[in-house]
């Protein structure tokens, strides 16, 4: 059985703990307002802007000169994934549910003979897949929220998903997030972001696919300046989705630690009392014993 001094000082250290979880479920859950706020007004723009890209897509599709970004390199040897953790923890399963997944997508794709490169977003997501695929791996992007997420942040990504896209460095590019739905719970999405997937979105409305569109100035210069804007939006789209989704986990994680140290903390004083009171009811047996005695 314990000693009191160590049952007092570990009594001390969970409540210490416990006051670090409760401040940090306050603060998540005051940045998951503002997150959650952002993430779900840019959701209508980027379901806009896909559901148009899509039907544009449906009606290209087998057109010679159509955008690569639309259309693709008519190849699907050579993929680029972009996984979206975060770059702390303490936020419950949101790294690991991304991290499973991207393991499954890339495992698929290695499994039929596809090549695969990797490029992190996050510290966590990073730390883990480069432990499986430390070959694959070709880079690392941290601190995207800080001082705040932006717009310039995601389109800094898509500059590089772009530029690798030109130089022919992968023929189909995936990003995997978490989506937003609820504090305690978040959806693993994967999105391809080139070349356009045409369906998703698009059919949701079979009249879109049929739509017939005139550009002006000119075919040529709308969609030199429409594609790139998507991907832009919609990394920018995953990276809010991302962020609301890790401030749910951490609060609901965090509250969950809280209320484990409480639980701790009432199963350790029983303890403490009961041991005290032993070795009060100890002490009192030795007095009587040897005033008997004399």
């Amino acid at each position: 059985m314990p000693n009191l001094k160590d049952l007092k000082i570990r009594i001390n250290s969970v409540k210490s703990t416990q006051k670090i979880t409760s401040a940090m479920k306050m603060v998540a859950a005051a940045k998951l307002r503002r997150a959650q706020e952002q993430a779900e007004a840019a959701r209508p723009y980027a379901e806009r802007m896909e559901r148009v890209l899509g039907s544009l897509a449906a009606s290209m599709a087998g057109i010679e000169g159509a955008p690569a970004l639309l259309a693709g390199t008519g190849k699907d040897q050579v993929h680029l994934v972009v996984v979206m953790t975060s770059d702390r923890g303490l936020c419950g399963g949101f790294n690991g549910s991304i991290v499973r997944g991207a393991r499954k997508h890339v495992r698929d794709l290695k499994a039929a003979g596809k090549t695969v490169k990797i490029l992190s977003v996050g510290r966590k997501g990073s730390d883990q897949l480069r432990r499986e695929f430390p070959g694959d791996m070709i880079g690392t992007i941290e601190d995207v929220g800080k001082p705040r997420l932006s717009f310039d942040a995601a389109e800094k990504i898509a500059a590089r998903v772009r530029h690798m896209f030109d130089h022919g460095e992968f023929d189909v590019c995936t990003v995997i997030y978490n989506k937003f739905k609820s504090a305690i719970s978040q959806i693993v999405t994967f999105q391809q972001l080139i070349p356009f997937a045409v369906g998703g979105a698009a059919n949701e409305n079979a009249d879109a696919q049929l739509a017939q569109y005139e550009y002006e100035p000119d075919e040529g210069a709308i969609l030199a300046d429409l594609l790139p804007r998507n991907i832009g939006m919609q990394v920018y789209r995953a990276l809010l989705e991302n962020a609301a989704s890790e401030q749910g986990a951490r609060m609901t994680a965090m509250d969950n630690a809280t209320r484990n140290a409480g639980e701790m903390i009432n199963k350790l004083t029983i303890t403490y009392n009961r041991t005290r009171q032993a070795n009060i009811t100890k002490e009192l047996i030795e007095i009587i014993s040897g005033a008997e005695a004399v």
